[in-house]
């Protein structure tokens, strides 16, 4: 694991977020909405991470979920709380520049 992956808590290599991302993950922005408007990852949806468990029904359905943030932490929240209401093929982006970065590859 990588000193970045070990920071924000993305275990998962690059190679599973590629490969999701390919296979039209749902595409996770857990930001707060005034940063989402900042900036995001092309397909996006805005979820923040305080509302996660009130739309679990806007994951129903999805294939692969990514979720990233600014930094990470928030993302890693993200993935515990998906997981723990039984979505099981949840990967945490890291950051929306990783994600984005790695959707332009």
């Amino acid at each position: 694991m990588g000193l970045f992956s070990f920071l924000t808590g993305n275990n998962n290599n690059n190679e599973q977020l590629v490969q999701a991302i390919k296979d039209g993950a749902l595409l996770v922005d857990v930001r707060s909405p005034a940063e989402f408007r900042s900036g995001s990852v092309t397909g996006a949806i805005n979820i923040p991470l305080d509302t996660i468990t009130q739309q679990l029904s806007r994951f129903k359905g999805a294939k692969n979920i990514v979720v990233f943030c600014r930094s990470g932490n928030r993302s890693r929240m993200a993935e515990q709380i998906l997981k723990q209401n039984g979505y099981t093929m949840v990967i945490n982006g890291g950051t929306w520049q990783q994600v984005r970065q790695e959707q332009s590859n």
